[in-house]
C-alpha cells in the first residue's frame, strides 16, 4: 500500500505541476507577484496531495520568531519537501538556486520571472560576488531570501557540510538570518520514490542578528540548526521505537 500511494502521489505531483505551469503562462505579462502566487498555490496543493494520498502531514513551530522585512532564511535541506513547502511561510520569498535550473524550458523561465537568485557553481569568488549583488537587490525589495547552506540534500544524521556562501551573504547584506531545522528526510528521502506517512516538523529558531564575524556566524548557524535537527530526528525515532516495542504482559495472580 505504501508503494502504491507513493506512486500515485508522484504521478499526481507532476500532473499538478504541469497543469499549474500551463495556467501560469499569462503571468509572464503580469507583475512578479502573480507568479509568486502561483508558486504558493503549487506548494499548498502539493502539501494537500501529500496529506491526502500519503498521510504525510506537517507542523510549524516558532512562526512568531519570523521577523518582518528582509531576511536570510537558512534552512536544513534533507528533501525536496522544503523546496516548495517553505514558500508558504513567507510573504515575498525568493530562493538561491543553481543557475542551470533557469535554463529548463518553462519552469526555468518562471524562476527568472519570480526573480530567483542564481549561483554559478564552480565559479569561486566571482560566483559569490554575483550572488551577493543579486541578493542585495532582492532584499532591497523587502524579500525573504531562502538558502540551503549545505547546497544539496543530506540524509538525516549525515555529517553536515555547510558552505561559506551563507556567511558571505550574511556579511554583505546586513540583514538578520533566520535558521530553520526540520526532519523531512525521514519521510521523503533523497533519491527515493517512497513517501512515508507521518508528520514533518519544521522548527523556526531564533534569528541571528547582523554584526557577527562571518566565521563565528557560520559556526553558530551550523551548531544551532544541527542541534535542533538532531532533536527532531531523535523525537521521531524514539516514538517509532516506543510504538514498535512489544507490550509488557502483566500477571493477573
Amino acid at each position: 500500500m505504501l508503494v502504491l500511494r507513493s506512486i500515485a502521489f508522484n504521478i499526481l505531483f507532476y500532473v499538478n505541476l504541469g497543469a499549474l505551469m500551463a495556467a501560469a503562462i499569462p503571468t509572464f505579462v503580469m507583475p512578479r507577484r502573480a507568479i509568486l502566487a502561483m508558486a504558493k498555490l503549487w506548494a499548498r496543493s502539493s502539501l494537500w496531495l501529500l496529506r491526502t494520498v500519503c498521510g504525510l502531514h506537517y507542523t510549524i513551530r516558532g512562526r512568531e520568531k519570523i521577523p518582518p522585512g528582509p531576511l536570510i532564511v537558512a534552512s536544513k535541506h534533507q528533501s525536496a519537501w522544503e523546496t516548495f513547502a517553505l514558500l508558504t511561510l513567507f510573504d515575498d520569498p525568493t530562493f538561491i538556486i543553481k543557475r542551470e535550473l533557469m535554463w529548463i524550458p518553462l519552469f526555468g523561465w518562471f524562476t527568472v520571472k519570480g526573480r530567483m537568485v542564481p549561483v554559478r557553481r564552480g565559479a569561486g569568488a566571482q560566483a559569490l560576488t554575483e550572488m551577493a549583488a543579486r541578493a542585495k537587490a532582492e532584499l532591497g525589495r523587502g524579500r525573504q531570501l531562502i538558502i540551503f547552506p549545505e547546497g544539496t540534500r543530506t540524509a538525516p544524521g549525515a555529517a553536515p557540510r555547510y558552505k561559506y556562501g551563507v556567511a558571505h551573504l550574511y556579511a554583505e547584506t546586513g540583514v538578520p538570518c533566520l535558521p530553520i531545522a526540520l526532519n523531512s528526510g525521514l519521510f521523503w528521502a533523497r533519491r527515493s520514490l517512497i513517501r512515508k506517512p507521518g508528520t514533518v516538523v519544521v522548527e523556526i529558531l531564533d534569528p541571528i542578528m547582523p554584526g557577527l564575524d562571518p566565521k563565528d556566524f557560520l559556526s553558530r548557524l551550523q551548531s544551532t540548526i544541527e542541534a535542533a535537527t538532531g532533536r527532531l530526528i531523535a523525537d521521531v525515532e524514539n516514538e517509532e521505537s516506543r510504538q514498535s516495542a512489544p507490550a509488557v504482559s502483566r500477571g493477573t495472580g
